[in-house]
């Protein structure tokens, strides 16, 4: 991420979260495991980290390997099961990016037949590097993880196994969602960013090549520091002659997800407030890949 982008994410979010928990939403079972398959305890920060002087320690910031789970209380998976795993940006933690953005409510709300991860990476620290999960297979046994603890509490039957699987993060988030995209083995079908298009660019760009039914979507600000890089990314895409669609946020129709694969979308709201606008639920209701909830 180049610096100017760095000091501008700073001091977008260095607001204080209201500590809070996960969403008690109707319709929402929502549990937590623990796995050594996320992003820390990881050798990248034993010592922690520091940022603007300040150390970040990793008993404090990097020790954490909580997976939040949510499902509809109706989910019916047999065979597969779509995931649905979201990467919170900077100086939060899962349970409060849950609630903060209203991701639990918006997941239930889209009615989409799919399971919503929220899996811990550096707990509230500015830092956007995704530990273990940046390195070879480590995303393929989380997913076994979730897949386990989904089993355990009869969420789901003991021979069931992915289907689609989804990564949506914000702000800091690229970093991971481009290192599992990269390193995960895993099929990723759609990754949506929610003004966290601040590098890794080479990597959504060889991926969205790769295979044409491959679902790029980014949401992003004018002040949010991925304005640049939008437009870097663009070039590339128009350098090689991959058809994408641009509207401004206001313009955007739920049936525009479904029928343009690359979307860019321009909001003019800040930083921290493009999630909980109901893009989320608008962009599960309109995906391809994930079914309704009968």
């Amino acid at each position: 991420m180049r610096k100017s982008s760095l000091l501008i994410l700073f001091f977008l979010v260095i607001f204080s979260f209201a500590d809070s928990s996960a969403q008690d939403v109707p319709g929402a079972v929502t549990f937590h495991i623990y796995s050594s398959h996320t992003s820390f305890p990881d050798t990248g920060r034993t010592k922690g980290h520091v940022y603007d002087s300040v150390l970040y320690t990793a008993k404090e910031h990097y020790n954490d390997s909580t997976v939040l789970i949510i499902t509809p209380k109706n989910l019916d998976a047999r065979k597969k099961v779509d995931l649905v795993f979201w990467f919170h940006g900077w100086r939060n933690h899962v349970d409060n990016a849950a609630a903060y953005y209203e991701l639990t409510k918006q997941f239930i709300e889209s009615n989409r037949n799919a399971v919503l991860v929220l899996a811990e990476t550096a707990r509230d620290a500015p830092d956007s590097y995704g530990g273990k999960l940046e390195k070879q297979g480590d995303f393929e046994a989380l997913v076994g993880d979730v897949l386990k603890g989904l089993k355990d509490k009869a969420l789901i039957p003991q021979n069931c196994t992915f289907g689609h699987i989804l990564l949506g993060g914000h702000s800091g988030a690229y970093e991971v969602m481009a290192m599992i995209i990269k390193n995960g083995g895993m099929p990723i079908d759609e990754a949506m960013l929610f003004d966290s298009l601040y590098g890794k660019t080479e990597i959504f760009m060889d991926w969205i090549k790769a295979d044409k039914n491959h679902r790029f979507i980014h949401l992003y600000t004018d002040h949010g520091g991925t304005l640049e890089e939008s437009r870097h990314m663009n070039q590339l895409l128009d350098q090689e002659k991959i058809i994408y669609f641009m509207v401004e946020e206001k313009d955007l129709k739920p049936e525009m997800y479904d029928k343009y694969p690359l979307i860019y979308i321009h909001s003019l709201k800040q930083h921290n407030d493009i999630v909980n606008q109901n893009n989320f639920r608008l962009m599960l209701e309109n995906t391809p890949f994930l079914k309704t909830v009968k």
